[in-house]
């Protein structure tokens, strides 16, 4: 039995330019992502990597092919259920951190785990520990407006874990920092990884993330053109 948490198979993807002009932007993706480490997906800028990311975490369809998440075709869900499977098995982490900006770290945090059905208590008690967990302890009640784009990340990763997720999607989660900021990023997904167990499938142009991953894929022109295993 494979200890793949997801598998693609032959996923494409079109948009229209114009009604005239079509683009293929994935021509065919095959790939597995092995349960338990961290998978880096690499390539220039309008290669389809996030694109690949939106297909694979089912926030978009492809025109073709099949994506299993832990065995289940997510392809064959229709909307309600697929946004169920999502909230229990996925978490997410984007350049920009799209927290509510009128409520403090613990709030943003809390929500997503009231939305899955604890109480007011149970869910401030969770967000609270994640918060610890990423270095926030005394910071939970500062508005993202009072913290610093590191801090904000961070509030959102914690948020990612909130439901405790199979698998993190990461969509250039350093791209909006600096450098000192984008190494405290990184490390914080490799303890998260080891501590927790928990998957990443990152998306970056970030040279400094290769090293981070046990697995690079590289897409160009629509494929895999290489696949990296990192020891």
């Amino acid at each position: 039995m494979n200890n793949y948490i997801i598998e693609a198979i032959e996923v494409k993807k079109s948009f229209y330019k114009t009604k005239e002009i079509k683009i293929e932007v994935l021509k065919g993706i095959t790939l597995n992502i092995e349960e338990g480490k961290i998978t880096l997906i690499v390539g220039a800028s309008g290669a389809g990597k996030s694109t690949l990311l939106h297909i694979l975490s089912g926030l978009d369809l492809p025109d073709s092919g099949e994506v299993k998440i832990k065995g289940t075709d997510i392809l064959k869900m229709n909307d309600d259920n697929l946004s169920s499977f999502r909230n229990k098995n996925i978490g997410f982490v984007f350049q920009f951190h799209h927290l509510l900006p009128e409520f403090d770290a613990l709030e943003n945090v809390a929500i997503p785990i009231m939305i899955n059905g604890a109480t007011l208590k149970e869910a401030q008690n969770r967000a609270e520990e994640l918060l610890e967990l990423v270095g926030l302890k005394d910071r939970i009640h500062h508005k993202p407006s009072e913290l610093s784009g590191g801090e904000q990340q961070r509030v959102a990763i914690a948020r990612a874990l909130a439901n405790k997720p199979s698998i993190i999607f990461a969509d250039e989660p350093t791209g909006n920092l600096d450098s000192k900021n984008s190494d405290a990023i990184h490390n914080l997904f490799i303890e998260l990884n080891r501590n927790l167990g928990v998957t990443f499938l990152i998306v970056t142009h970030n040279p400094q993330l290769i090293s981070l991953g046990d697995y690079v894929y590289e897409i160009k022109d629509g494929m895999i053109s290489s696949v990296k295993i990192i020891s």
